[in-house]
């Protein structure tokens, strides 16, 4: 008599195995091409401000220095290597949080962007808020509306949004809004009399007055904060508006719109139900620019209303000359654009079926 013995089915543990070998390829691709991308970003970083007339030397002991002084400054911060040894002593320390101190401040550099990064994030995040919220249905409308008043009364709040320069209209803005009607609270992010009064948790002072259950100071900074906010705001729902009008005009157009229509389902279900889901990846990566912009600092913007954010702090430290700042608001600035295109390959994969099972 002859026993068969059943041998388990190794189909679904394959199938794991290949999903984790899936899984740990895109990490280690992932990783690489971060690895790659930051030592590019850094290199050119820091060649380009080798190239620049600007002496590093200077802003340290002063143009009054002796050249015994000069000179020895100069062997200190390691100019008498060659470039290359620069470079990788400054990626070395770079790997390690170092990225100097700042002539401008006299603290790490670190420190300092630590310090300044959340003003311009706080900033930045409620300016993308209003731009993404009022700029993707003005958009959607002018498409849907196209060649009728909507669509040419959208199409010219746009076309002033990014034609006016963005200094001229929060002059006018503090002018009209702050001078005028009192409105809105005027420059920095707080009246003199409230700074240091919550305590610093994240640097949002928003969220900080939130948790302290300050909603005097959460006022205070929100009336600060909705000027300079709103006109960013403005500047990037200009161009939101004007790439999602395009793309839903095309979209409009596709044979699959004319079916849902003939299946009677009325135009504006059509609209946001069947075209405008089509309209996610695109708007995703116009989205993700126009917040990693806004991110690296609006330098006009926070210099107009004396904010304190990274913009502001590069244009101070490149005005001193203070080298070791500007090359680290840069790397933090290329820092956040890797890291805003990694979340938007993340949506791409959530909101397109096509690309979950790439």
């Amino acid at each position: 008599m002859t026993v068969e013995v059943a041998s388990a089915d190794p189909g679904p543990r394959r199938d794991m195995l290949r999903f984790g070998g899936s899984i740990l390829g895109r990490l280690v691709s992932f990783v690489i091409t971060l690895a790659v991308t930051f030592v590019g970003l850094t290199a050119v970083t820091f060649f380009i401000s080798r190239l620049t007339k600007m002496d590093p030397v200077l802003s340290v002991v002063g143009d009054k220095a002796t050249k015994g002084a000069y000179d020895a400054a100069f062997k200190a911060l390691g100019l008498d290597q060659p470039v290359y040894i620069q470079y990788l002593i400054y990626l070395r320390r770079l790997v390690t949080g170092d990225f100097g101190m700042s002539v401008l401040t006299s603290r790490p550099v670190l420190a300092d962007l630590i310090r300044v990064f959340p003003a311009t994030f706080e900033l930045a995040t409620v300016a993308i808020i209003i731009g993404v919220v009022i700029g993707v249905p003005a958009g959607v409308v002018a498409a849907a509306r196209r060649g009728h008043w909507q669509d040419h009364l959208i199409r010219i709040v746009g076309l002033f949004g990014y034609s006016v320069p963005v200094f001229w209209l929060g002059l006018v803005g503090l002018f009209i809004f702050y001078g005028k009607l009192g409105w809105v609270a005027g420059t920095g992010r707080l009246d003199v009399f409230y700074m240091d009064v919550v305590t610093q948790r994240t640097g949002i002072l928003l969220l900080d007055a939130a948790l302290d259950g300050n909603w005097e100071i959460f006022s205070n900074a929100f009336s600060h904060l909705i000027l300079p906010a709103g006109i960013l705001g403005y500047f990037s729902l200009a161009y939101i508006a004007r790439m999602a009008r395009s793309f839903m005009i095309d979209q409009l157009g596709q044979e699959y719109v004319i079916a849902a229509r003939i299946k009677g389902n009325s135009f504006w279900r059509t609209v946001w139900r069947h075209a405008f889901p089509n309209i996610l990846v695109p708007l995703i990566t116009v989205t993700g620019l126009s917040y990693a912009s806004l991110l690296e600092g609006a330098v006009l913007t926070e210099t107009v209303f004396s904010w304190p954010g990274l913009g502001n702090y590069i244009t101070h430290a490149l005005f001193n000359s203070d080298m070791n700042a500007v090359l680290g608001g840069t790397v933090l600035v290329g820092t956040v654009f890797i890291g805003v295109n990694l979340i938007c390959d993340l949506l791409y994969k959530l909101f397109d079926p096509r690309l979950r099972t790439a």
